[in-house]
């Protein structure tokens, strides 16, 4: 259901800036390296945030990154990111806790005014429906409003994986923010497809890309008009050669390695620019936190390490 008055009267949307619609390749990018864990303990600094991102644009060809939160001093990340020309796709953390939820959507809206160059997309929340199905749906919904009202400029999604954005069907059906949201942010994951699926269940790092395209294809062709993002793809590099079952069939096709996973992100980014479509690789930088995570996996999605020098893989390009 649309906004009463969205489009037109108080709530009345500006047309999005071009520049807004723009093929872009970016990284998503977390400063919890090292020994820093999101759950507890220190935050990153504004001098770490420095160096990550000096990293990021010295040895990589990245000059965008999609961000996760803007609490707990990241925030500072777009002073660095406007400072070094960077564009950032800002996601407002939203989860079950609602005063922290407030805190983030008054944030976010007091960053999307104060850098309307520098931040170029605003997302309530990533993967709120994966975590909670639909039970926090009302705290996406409060998110976008306020959005809507404080007038920002930027244009407004929430990000979720392809599955929730086709309303958990394969026929792919709109979801119930389809009028709410200026563009569609989805993330897609093969190598979790190989583990979990019961339909994707045999998705190798050489058949990645073609697997992201027949996903971006189904979301477009369900949100006409909309602008299509995958806001996060990617590959795991360690531990090297470690692979995961598919829960129901027994099949092993995803292998960690990082020739894997720049074969994965090459391929894509290549088939994205074909197709018009922005992309965000996942990660800038591995958090070690979540190593023990995620069947081991969790700790090394990065294309740069998670500790110093936070040396980046070689051999990937721009195009």
């Amino acid at each position: 259901m649309a906004l009463p008055g969205y489009g037109h009267g108080a709530f009345a949307r500006q047309p999005v800036k071009e520049a807004a619609q723009e093929v872009l390749q970016c990284a998503a990018f977390s400063p919890y390296v090292g020994e820093l864990n999101p759950n507890y303990g220190a935050h990153p600094s504004p001098e770490l945030i420095n160096k990550l991102l000096d990293t990021l644009v010295k040895e990589t060809p990245f000059r965008c990154i999609m961000t996760y939160g803007v609490l707990n001093g990241l925030d500072a990340i777009f002073t660095a990111a406007k400072a070094r020309h960077i564009k950032v796709i800002a996601i407002l953390w939203l989860d079950d806790d609602i005063a922290i939820n407030s805190q983030s959507i008054a944030k976010g809206i007091e960053v999307a005014k104060a850098f309307p160059e520098t931040l170029i997309k605003l997302s309530c929340g990533s993967e709120v429906r994966t975590r909670h199905g639909n039970a926090l749906d009302g705290e996406i919904i409060r998110c976008i409003d306020a959005l809507h009202e404080a007038r920002v400029s930027q244009p407004i999604t929430t990000i979720d994986i392809w599955w929730e954005w086709c309303n958990r069907s394969l026929s792919c059906g709109q979801t119930s923010f389809a009028a709410r949201v200026d563009w569609i942010g989805i993330n897609i994951f093969p190598w979790w497809e190989n583990k979990f699926s019961g339909i994707h269940t045999c998705i190798p790092a050489e058949k990645a890309a073609d697997f992201h395209i027949a996903r971006i294809e189904d979301v477009r062709r369900t949100y006409p008009g909309k602008d299509v993002v995958v806001t996060e793809f990617g590959w795991p590099n360690e531990p090297e050669g470690g692979t995961e079952s598919n829960v129901k069939t027994g099949q092993q096709c995803g292998v960690a390695t990082r020739k894997n996973q720049i074969l994965a992100v090459q391929s894509t980014f290549k088939k994205l620019a074909k197709k018009k479509v922005s992309g965000v690789v996942f990660e800038a930088f591995s958090e070690n936190w979540k190593s023990g995570k995620e069947g081991g996996f969790g700790g090394f999605w990065g294309i740069c390490e998670g500790k110093p020098p936070y040396a980046c893989a070689k051999g990937l390009t721009g195009h």
